[in-house]
């Protein structure tokens, strides 16, 4: 499956008429292949961006275009369904970015702030819980798993850690919502879970490109060392964590399981 990463941007640059000039940028995740393109404010639509994608592919079109910029989805996102290609959001397009940070572009993305998860969603009860990291593979990533996200390239193993590594997450017990709830958060696209101190503290859901839900808020001190005891043991998995829905503590069926990380 051939990937592509690209990005549609107002560069501060103006051209000899004084009109704004936008950028796009595509590359694929080994910047063995990059092109880039500029144009006026005025041509700045899908026509322009599909006949670029047109001429950087030259006859051989990419399967995949991924997107991490909200500003930037739709328009791309229009240029590929003319041309038949489906275009993704992810946050985690590593070589874009390091390729704008190269050329001085801008990478933030505004996140707006957190929201309550959907009160017909919210499980019974939650805790923390650490898993060895050789569990990842070896036990969840063989259950009948129903909704079930490990990435290769966030598979313990690929990102160097030792199989004996505690690796942090979070367990809902959703009860006879645990199902509806992991569906929810598939289409939702969970990318990290954090603890967020404040008044009170809680964990918040990173998901899709800028989207932000609170999963818990809590004032309970003992709850809050654990909380802090979690953020530092993904500092030692190098950010990886997870969220495991099921419906009970019986260890017998669960709903959903994802491996995240923290972004860089």
């Amino acid at each position: 499956m051939a990937i592509w990463q690209a990005d549609f941007y107002k560069r501060s640059q103006r051209d000899v008429t004084g009109e704004v000039l936008w950028e796009l940028s595509i590359c694929d995740p080994n910047r063995r292949f990059e092109y880039a393109a500029t144009c006026p404010q005025s041509q700045a639509n899908s026509t322009w961006i599909a006949a670029q994608i047109q001429l950087a592919a030259d006859g051989k079109l990419p399967d995949v275009i991924e997107v991490f910029r909200p500003q930037s989805l739709s328009l791309i996102a229009a240029a590929g369904s003319t041309l038949g290609i489906n275009v993704e959001p992810n946050r985690r397009t590593i070589a874009l970015k390091q390729w704008l940070q190269e050329k001085q572009f801008p990478l933030a993305v505004e996140k707006p702030p957190p929201t309550p998860l959907p009160e017909n969603l919210w499980g019974e009860e939650w805790r923390f819980a650490t898993v060895q990291a050789s569990e990842i593979a070896d036990v969840f990533a063989e259950r009948p798993i129903p909704i079930l996200h490990i990435p290769e390239f966030l598979k313990p193993i690929n990102l160097g850690l030792a199989s004996t590594v505690p690796v942090p997450g979070v367990v809902i017990y959703g009860g006879r919502r645990s199902l509806s709830l992991a569906r929810w958060l598939q289409q939702a696209n969970p990318v990290a879970l954090n603890y967020i101190a404040g008044a009170p503290d809680g964990l918040v859901l990173e998901a899709g490109l800028q989207d932000r839900w609170i999963v818990a808020t809590f004032d309970d001190a003992e709850v809050a060392a654990a909380a802090k005891n979690y953020e530092q043991r993904k500092q030692q998995s190098r950010g990886l964590h997870f969220l495991l829905v099921q419906p009970d503590d019986s260890g017998m069926t669960y709903s959903g399981f994802w491996l995240l990380q923290v972004e860089d």
